[in-house]
């Protein structure tokens, strides 16, 4: 292994291993890993395991917008850089997500591709109940459907590669190509 890209969880892994196959990467091959730290606490450990003080791999990440402290601190404590900007955590090759993998998705997809897809994996009745509870009700159909991808333990895992199987390739949000693009 030559390289590791450290996400927060199974879904991020899943969305950038089946966006490597899509833009006809080998990432084993290649000798890079995607690996699911379990949360974003988890990145300083996984930095001194595989940074420069471990194994010397090249590293890549991505993680959520509100997750980004983590990800500066591990950094600075791996001997990475200190208080790195957005700008400057892209040039080490860690990515933030606006706010989370599935607004990405939803927002390069648009809403009506996402229910498209939820329809073909026979969710969209779960769905529709879903939007008519109370607390659902008024929020704006993206919100909607990204508490759905959140709501069942396993859905969001499932889901991340259907929703990259439906983009189209010159639509894939900018911090999926660039954390890949880092590799």
């Amino acid at each position: 292994m030559r390289a590791a890209v450290l996400v927060e969880g199974r879904s991020d892994s899943a969305a950038l291993e089946r966006l490597a196959i899509r833009r006809g990467r080998d990432l084993a091959a290649e000798g890079v890993a995607v690996v699911a730290m379990g949360g974003a606490t988890n990145i300083r450990r996984y930095l001194e395991r595989l940074g420069p003080r471990g194994l010397g791999l090249d590293l890549a990440g991505l993680c959520d917008a509100a997750e980004v402290g983590y990800y500066r601190r591990g950094l600075a404590a791996a001997g990475l850089g200190a208080d790195l900007t957005r700008a400057q955590l892209e040039q080490r090759g860690f990515f933030v997500c606006v706010a989370d993998l599935e607004d990405e998705l939803i927002r390069a997809l648009g809403t009506d591709a996402v229910e498209a897809v939820i329809d073909e994996r026979g969710d969209l009745g779960s769905f529709r109940t879903m939007q008519q509870q109370p607390a659902q009700r008024d929020r704006p159909l993206d919100a909607q459907l990204r508490r759905f991808l959140g709501t069942r333990g396993g859905r969001k895992i499932a889901y991340a590669p259907a929703l990259v199987d439906a983009l189209d390739l010159d639509r894939v949000p900018a911090p999926l190509d660039g954390v890949l693009g880092a590799v």
